[in-house]
C-alpha cells in the first residue's frame, strides 16, 4: 500500500473548516485530492494531506472515508463518472455520432478541463504501478471508449473492429500520457490530434454510422 492510513490524533492544533462550496462535501474533499495528485504528485497523497488540504481533521475526513483504500475508489469512481457522463452527452447530442466526432468530442477530453488531465494524467499512470486501485481505474476508462469505439467501427464493417479500437483508443491514451511532463507535447496538442483524425479519416472515410 502506497499509504497507510494514519490514524486519528487528538484535536491540537485543528484546521479551521473551509466553507463549503459544493453541496455533496465528499465531492470537495475528492477535487482536492485530484489537485494535490494534478499538482504536487500522487507521492504527496496521504489521508492527513488530504485532511489538511480540505481544512477538516484526520477524524473528519475518516467519517467520509474511513480507510485509505476506501477513499481511492470513491476517488476512482468519482474520475469514471465525470468521464462517463462526457461520454453520455456525446452520444445524446447526436443521434448518429460518425467515429470522427466521437474522436473528436474524445481527444477534447472535457473532463480533463477540471481534472488537469496533462498533469494528473501521467500521475495516474504512475500511481497505477504501485496502488491497485488506480490500474482499476485506468483499465475501466480505457475498456469503456474501447467499447463505444468498437460498436462505432462494427458498423462500418471493420474486420476487426475490437483490435483497430484498441488501437486507435491506445494512440487517444498515448496522446493524453504524452502531454504532461516531462514530455510536455501540450504546445504541439492540435497538430497530434489532427494528425489522429487524419489517420482515422484516410482509414475509414468520412461516413455517417449508428451506434449499436
Amino acid at each position: 500500500m502506497l499509504n497507510e492510513v494514519e490514524q486519528n490524533t487528538s484535536n491540537a492544533g485543528k484546521q479551521p473548516e473551509k466553507p463549503l462550496v459544493a453541496p455533496d462535501r465528499k465531492k470537495q474533499i475528492l477535487l482536492e485530492a485530484v489537485e494535490i495528485i494534478a499538482t504536487e504528485g500522487y507521492a504527496k497523497l496521504s489521508m492527513r494531506a488530504l485532511a489538511r488540504a480540505s481544512g477538516i481533521t484526520l477524524g473528519a475526513l475518516q467519517y467520509h472515508f474511513r480507510t485509505w483504500e476506501e477513499m481511492l475508489r470513491a476517488l476512482s469512481a468519482f474520475i469514471i463518472k465525470e468521464y462517463e457522463e462526457s461520454w453520455v452527452d456525446t452520444n445524446s447530442k447526436d443521434s448518429a455520432p460518425t467515429l470522427q466526432v466521437v474522436m473528436r468530442t474524445l481527444l477534447k477530453d472535457a473532463p480533463g478541463l477540471a481534472f488537469q488531465s496533462d498533469k494528473l494524467y501521467p500521475q495516474l499512470w504512475a500511481m497505477a504501478q504501485v496502488e491497485p486501485t488506480m490500474k482499476e481505474l485506468q483499465c475501466e476508462i480505457f475498456d469503456q471508449y474501447v467499447d463505444g469505439v468498437e460498436k462505432l467501427l462494427a458498423n462500418l464493417h471493420s474486420q476487426a473492429p475490437r483490435a483497430e479500437a484498441v488501437a486507435i483508443v491506445s494512440m487517444l491514451e498515448g496522446s493524453m500520457l504524452f502531454r504532461g511532463e516531462p514530455y510536455n507535447w501540450k504546445v504541439d496538442a492540435d497538430e497530434v490530434y489532427d494528425a489522429i483524425i487524419g489517420f482515422i479519416d484516410a482509414k475509414y472515410g468520412k461516413q455517417k454510422n449508428q451506434l449499436s
